[in-house]
């Protein structure tokens, strides 16, 4: 859990004392994003620029993971911790910001062919997520990947999806994608469906860095959920036994 207002001026200068190796990356990526921001029409468009800068330095880094065992290991906490929730191999998947298959590899083995459907917005991170299914010899599960522009969801079919994932997507996310995403997500879980996210939380004022990383108190979050008609848990399992930084929300359908 964030505790700090990592955009103070306060923190940012005590970090850079702290760590004066990390000033001139940080001033190379905020001349890179001021840049790609001022030529992007949206936050999206913004952040899918973003994504195609990182991935072609590295589909790994573009996901958060620079070493390709902090990607295993990543992706297996997740796995592992949905397939705890029961997470069953006739389940049909709908994992939103799917990057290059960290997680969604092991997904797409566990459930039957045709049960995992992948969307991102970077179409970069998708040729990178192929080459995933290929690394794995995935092809006979049939999993379907799609770029999309935003998070209305609109092209998917109603009350299909028993399980929806997003993991570090809304931690990248204003409050305005969040609650697109969550206008629409209803419409397309299943009956007593869930829909599992991670964000970065914070007790304080809710704050954003770079425009790149987001931080909202729970409150807000669960409030938002409420509006569209969406009942919200705090997973508290998630946060004991592993040292992931973001913290885990479950939505289902309001009774």
């Amino acid at each position: 859990m964030e505790a700090k207002n990592r955009a103070s001026l306060t923190y940012r200068l005590r970090y850079a004392t702290r760590n004066p190796a990390r000033i001139g990356p940080y001033a190379r990526r905020l001349a890179r994003d001021t840049w790609l921001r001022a030529r992007a029409r949206d936050h999206v468009g913004y952040y899918r620029s973003v994504m195609r800068s990182d991935t072609a330095r590295s589909p790994y880094g573009a996901v958060g993971s620079t070493a390709r065992r902090h990607w295993n290991a990543l992706g297996r906490l997740q796995f592992d911790y949905l397939v705890g929730h029961g997470l069953k191999p006739s389940d049909r998947m709908l994992e939103i910001g799917c990057g290059n298959l960290r997680a969604g590899h092991l997904f797409i083995g566990h459930l039957d062919a045709g049960h995992y459907h992948g969307i991102d917005i970077s179409p970069d991170i998708l040729f990178a997520a192929q080459d995933t299914l290929v690394e794995y010899g995935l092809q006979d599960k049939l999993p379907c990947l799609t770029p999309v522009r935003d998070l209305r969801l609109a092209f998917l079919p109603e009350r299909h999806f028993t399980v929806v994932h997003a993991h570090s997507v809304f931690s990248h996310s204003p409050i305005s994608v969040i609650e697109e995403c969550l206008a629409n997500v209803g419409r397309v879980l299943a009956p007593g469906g869930f829909f599992d996210f991670t964000f970065n939380r914070t007790e304080g004022e809710e704050h954003h860095v770079l425009r790149e990383d987001f931080y909202y108190r729970t409150s807000t979050l669960v409030g938002l959920a409420r509006e569209h008609g969406l009942d919200a848990r705090f997973m508290d399992d998630w946060e004991q036994g592993n040292t992931h930084k973001q913290s885990k929300l479950r939505l289902t359908a309001a009774t």
